[in-house]
């Protein structure tokens, strides 16, 4: 059977984007990556061999660590410690008052998580459960064939919700082929269709496109640039940002047309919701200080504001959607945002 080992759980911390930071004690690891809240540090404490800290050590150290990243100008440092042990009981009584400490039992293979402890840290809970799971399954996990690891390894990393709307889409234009313009008569965005009561045209819209051009230029930017913004703020606040950019491009393409053109044409097109997508990215890499996964916060505000540039100069496009998508998914990452840190700061006391 497997052995749980401090070297692979620190090729766990590797494989998630955290790097190691050097310590003289060898009982004593510490790992941590940048968040958009700020920096999260995993202390890992090896309480297997005759080790024996006391609980006022346990707290001065954990003082410590938040110290030691303050002084490097670091306002915002959460914490979160394992111990890895073999006796829950000695460990229990070293972390019963830390509401940020779990344990790691390492002959069980279970991750113990007291009812006066956080649920949760950046989804290290389900990450840890299943990695322990997998060792306990041991030799009947080392005789799978490696292909199915390859692509079990794959489909977990596979942005779902990316490839879900993706593939709607693409399926909605198949059924347009061959249906004429029913579906754009019944679905696209139309003021005056919107003043007879056909309000769902606002979400469904998002899902209709003119042409092979139009929906290939939007699904290459929404599956590459949405599994970023997937993996970073959670399928259900990614999806619920995609349809909220889609409704506020179409509310300020409403806008746009009542207040100042006055004429009311039918549009269609997911590029709203995409642009909403994009004013995520660019929100997102700004609270990494302006770098994420090799793309920094100049490049991306170029990007955006060059395809803006591209629909003013152009004929036939909503540019007012666009406008309002990107405005409504900076908005929506921010507040995603704020809510993850509020209720982190909720989660300490």
């Amino acid at each position: 059977m497997d052995i749980l080992t401090l070297e692979r759980l620190e090729n766990l911390f590797f494989e998630q984007g955290y790097g190691k930071i050097p310590s003289n004690l060898p009982e004593f690891n510490f790992y941590c990556r940048r968040e958009m809240q700020g920096i999260t540090v995993l202390h890992v404490i090896d309480y297997r061999q005759g080790l024996y800290i006391s609980t006022d050590q346990y707290t001065h150290l954990k003082d410590q660590i938040e110290a030691f990243f303050h002084d490097r100008g670091e306002r915002e440092v959460h914490v979160m410690t394992f111990i890895l042990c073999d006796d829950t009981e000695k460990a229990r009584r070293l972390c019963e008052t830390d509401g940020f400490c779990w344990i790691i039992d390492s002959c069980a293979y279970r991750l113990l998580i007291h009812e006066t402890q956080v649920a949760d840290f950046y989804g290290w809970k389900d990450i840890l459960e299943e990695y322990l799971f997998a060792l306990a399954r041991g030799n009947r996990e080392a005789a799978a064939p490696a292909e199915k690891a390859g692509k079990t390894d794959y489909l977990r990393n596979v942005s779902w919700v990316s490839a879900i709307l993706v593939a709607v889409n693409v399926i909605v234009f198949l059924i347009c082929t061959f249906t004429g313009d029913l579906l754009y008569n019944k679905g696209a965005f139309n003021i005056t269709a919107l003043w007879q009561g056909e309000w769902y045209r606002l979400f469904t819209s998002m899902f209709l496109h003119w042409n092979v051009e139009h929906l290939f230029s939007n699904m290459i930017v929404l599956y590459y640039v949405g599994a970023i913004v997937e993996r970073r703020l959670g399928p259900v606040p990614y999806m619920m940002l995609y349809v909220l950019s889609g409704f506020a491009g179409n509310v300020f393409s409403m806008g746009y047309e009542l207040l100042l053109t006055n004429a009311y044409g039918s549009s269609a097109g997911a590029s709203g919701a995409v642009f909403g997508v994009e004013g995520a990215l660019l929100f997102l890499v700004m609270a990494h200080r302006g770098n994420l996964e090799s793309m920094t916060a100049g490049r991306v505000a170029f990007a955006i504001a060059f395809s803006l540039y591209c629909g003013f100069t152009s004929a036939g496009v909503n540019n007012a959607a666009h406008v309002g998508g990107v405005l409504m998914g900076f908005t929506v990452a921010a507040v995603i945002a704020a809510y993850d840190k509020i209720k982190l700061l909720f989660d300490r006391r």
